[in-house]
């Protein structure tokens, strides 16, 4: 009986996450549409003006891509993290799937990039910008079905989007990075070091871990490493418990995802979804910088999730998800070439102020539009069928 009771509660929890991604998700889409329109009115000057106005040593715009979306990356890891431990990702047998699934769907992505744009190196810079998957915004797009969509179909969706988040993270630290400070790496490590310790020690209070953490920014930020990777630091070293609730690394995560669901991430998309037409050059979705990116988002995906998934079902390599029709499957591997959110934070470190950058932003909206219509006409047919 207390199993079952546990194994309910975990249902219950996991759908209420769900519920809550798919309505971050909703506000995500408003917030993007909003900059679009604001962007593209008579007050689009005032857009521009209100992300570039200075706020203490930077601008409204990297407060937000680089501050706010630190709060952001701490939450992916802590969700990392708990689903390495009790979750999807706990074991072998469960991680094999979306694992595999996700490896493809980042390769491929970046091969079809490339295979437009490696011709210019400059160009080449944006080889990571369709590798992502926005499980918020794909989430909300699954929500229009409701409970039509098997249950294990959207575990299996949010547990590749994660670990394609963990992706997405080493490549931002590995590509995204400038020169390295290596004083300030040097104080980020003894903070780190630090924090450990008073996690060694038994402290359960916030206070010391999350003004660590402020000071860990700081010097991430500094050192030349992207500030959101003191985030993910901060997530894996925050006390946690497999049976107690109120330990830090709960508690903070359970705080934050209101937070980052209805306020950070339509920050997000409102300071970085707002691409004036008028401004961009008459050549540009006939770019092989937009066309890479709309191909890997919209077939790139699909081919690699999928393809990998089946393939390693074929070798016994992992087993799919259960109750899940091979055309279900098919479609959600389809949404996962939405990839607003993180795509347009990667193009955002790859082409910084320069007129590239819209037309990343141009590509990201019409190849994760495409993969959504798509990816929901073909899970609509999938249920209609059954």
């Amino acid at each position: 009986m207390k199993s079952a009771a546990v194994t309910t509660s975990k249902w219950v929890e996991l759908i209420r996450f769900l519920r809550t991604e798919s309505a971050g998700g909703a506000m995500l889409i408003a917030s993007g549409m909003i900059a679009l329109i604001w962007a593209n009115s008579s007050a689009g000057g005032l857009y521009v003006q209100a992300l570039s106005a200075p706020l203490g040593p930077m601008p409204v715009h990297l407060w937000i891509n680089d501050g706010l979306m630190a709060v952001f990356f701490l939450l992916v890891g802590l969700e990392l993290r708990r689903e390495m431990t009790v979750g999807e990702l706990a074991s072998a047998s469960r991680l094999a799937a979306p694992a595999i699934a996700a490896i493809g769907g980042m390769l491929v992505p970046a091969v079809i990039f490339s295979a437009f744009n490696y011709h210019d190196l400059t160009l080449m810079r944006g080889w990571a910008v369709p590798v992502a998957t926005d499980i918020a915004f794909a989430l909300a797009v699954l929500s229009v079905l409701g409970s039509r969509i098997p249950i294990a179909l959207k575990v299996f969706l949010t547990a590749l989007a994660i670990i394609d988040d963990l992706g997405a993270i080493v490549v931002i630290a590995l590509f995204y990075s400038t020169s390295l400070d290596l004083t300030m790496l040097g104080g980020a490590v003894v903070v780190i070091a630090v924090l450990w310790g008073l996690g060694q020690a038994g402290i359960r209070s916030l206070i010391p871990f999350l003004l660590g953490g402020a000071i860990l920014w700081v010097l991430v930020y500094r050192s030349g490493l992207h500030a959101t990777l003191a985030g993910v630091a901060l997530a894996f070293l925050l006390p946690a418990s497999e049976t107690d609730k109120s330990s830090p690394a709960q508690r903070v995560e359970h705080a934050l995802h209101p937070w980052v669901g209805f306020l950070i991430l339509p920050l997000f998309g409102l300071a970085n979804a707002g691409l004036n037409f008028g401004t961009l050059p008459a050549h540009a979705w006939r770019d092989t910088l937009a066309l890479g990116t709309a191909a890997g988002l919209v077939f790139g995906k699909q081919l690699g999730v999928f393809g990998a998934v089946t393939l390693a079902a074929r070798l016994k390599l992992a087993v799919l998800p259960a109750g899940v029709t091979r055309t279900q499957l098919y479609g959600g591997c389809i949404l996962c070439g939405i990839g607003f959110t993180m795509s347009l934070f990667i193009g955002d470190l790859a082409f910084r102020a320069t007129p590239r950058g819209d037309e990343i932003k141009l590509a990201v909206f019409v190849g994760s539009l495409v993969s959504a219509v798509a990816g929901l006409i073909v899970l609509a047919l999938a249920t209609r069928r059954r």
